[in-house]
């Protein structure tokens, strides 16, 4: 039996993601962006930083997407946001709430959809990459509380200065911890104290396995290079750790944390 239409989108939201089979991190990242969306809808600029991720949305009628001025507050609100986040960020925005859209959709909810037109922003071309965030947004991104995977991670892609892929595919036992290294065959990676600190309380005795793990269990078809042996959990995927990010620092990228060129640091 076909659901009944909600009034507001924010219960549409809620009910879409409950049908959608996410788990419950990729949920809070997916509400926080249709979220995003619903400010726009309404006009109105969206909360940034940490903010955003505690902001109630406007209340807005879920038929207010029928209306011929929903499309121009979503081109106008992309032309906004691509001002100042970053294009795979913003993309992946739009593509959550295009699914969303084509749900209500299929559910007879809404008659038309706001988003047709837009566009993928391109994205940068290789080698250019992203500007580096600067000394006073990387200590608000180390200050933030956040999980030690997540703490562990950027600092270690900030220290090494190593590839986003590079990183989420070491395994424990390509460590060397105490001259803070990396051990071949591994890319040459080395870090700094932070990192050093934190490492041993991310290992947690952990010899072998991937480095940085999902929270859940891994799926029975997970590789076994892709799994912990003590765990039992995935290894962190790319897409997981993006979105894990944009969750606490909307404007920021997993790319955007390699450092600046210059001198060494201290």
């Amino acid at each position: 039996m076909p659901l009944l239409p909600p009034v507001e989108y924010a219960v549409a939201v809620e009910r879409y993601l409950a049908a959608s089979g996410l788990g419950d991190g990729s949920r809070r990242v997916y509400r926080i962006a249709l979220h995003t969306w619903a400010w726009a809808l309404t006009d109105r600029t969206a909360p940034t930083g940490p903010e955003r991720r505690r902001a109630r949305p406007p209340v807005l009628p879920l038929a207010l997407l029928d209306r011929p001025e929903a499309a121009t507050r979503l081109r106008a609100a992309v032309d906004r946001r691509s001002r100042d986040t970053d294009p795979r960020t913003l993309n992946r925005e739009l593509s959550t709430l295009r699914a969303a859209l084509a749900w209500w959709r299929a559910q007879g909810w809404i008659g038309t959809d706001p988003a047709e037109g837009l566009r993928p922003r391109p994205l940068p071309s290789p080698g250019s990459g992203p500007e580096p965030l600067t000394p006073e947004q990387l200590r608000a991104l180390f200050a933030l509380r956040v999980p030690l995977r997540e703490q562990v991670l950027w600092r270690l892609l900030h220290e090494s200065g190593g590839t986003v892929e590079a990183v989420l595919a070491l395994d424990a036992d390509d460590l060397d911890l105490p001259h803070r290294r990396t051990r071949p065959p591994a890319p040459p990676l080395t870090w700094q104290a932070a990192t050093a600190r934190l490492l041993p309380l991310l290992l947690a005795g952990r010899t072998t396995g991937p480095l940085f793990l999902t929270s859940r269990r891994a799926p029975a078809a997970t590789p076994a290079a892709d799994r912990c042996p003590h765990t039992h959990r995935a290894r962190l995927s790319y897409r997981r750790a993006a979105e894990v990010l944009t969750a606490h620092a909307p404007a920021h990228t997993l790319r955007r944390l390699r450092p600046r060129p210059g001198p060494p640091r201290p």
